[in-house]
């Protein structure tokens, strides 16, 4: 068997990092990642966390909007309610590469072009 993710997104909010009762920290995130053409909804919101001090450190610096690739594994986490046991499902990031940073503004290039 095989619990292996790699998906290509956006990153939809800026991280949170979250220090657990062990004592390591882990980073969640969001990535938005766009569903083949012909579907009404046309994205899925898709839960990340990085526990890796380095995929942590790139996720924190990329910018919201960056395009990014995220590798790892399929979990599903447990917590309690009020109202019994909830869960959602996570992809456990192993590695992320930032493929395009958001652009912030215009370019010189293209400040000029429209002057």
């Amino acid at each position: 068997m095989v619990n292996h993710v790699r998906l290509r997104g956006i990153l939809a909010a800026e991280p949170q990092l979250r220090e657990l009762p062990s004592g390591d920290e882990l980073c969640q995130f969001r990535l938005t990642v766009p569903r083949p053409d012909g579907e009404a909804v046309r994205v899925d919101s898709i839960d990340c966390a990085a526990a890796n001090p380095r995929v942590r450190r790139s996720v924190i610096a990329a910018s919201v909007g960056a395009d990014l690739t995220v590798e790892g594994s399929l979990h599903r986490r447990f917590w309690r309610t009020p109202t019994g046991v909830a869960s959602r499902y996570e992809v456990r990031v192993s590695s992320l590469r930032v493929l395009r940073r958001r652009q912030t503004g215009a370019s010189p290039d293209q400040k000029q072009a429209s002057a």
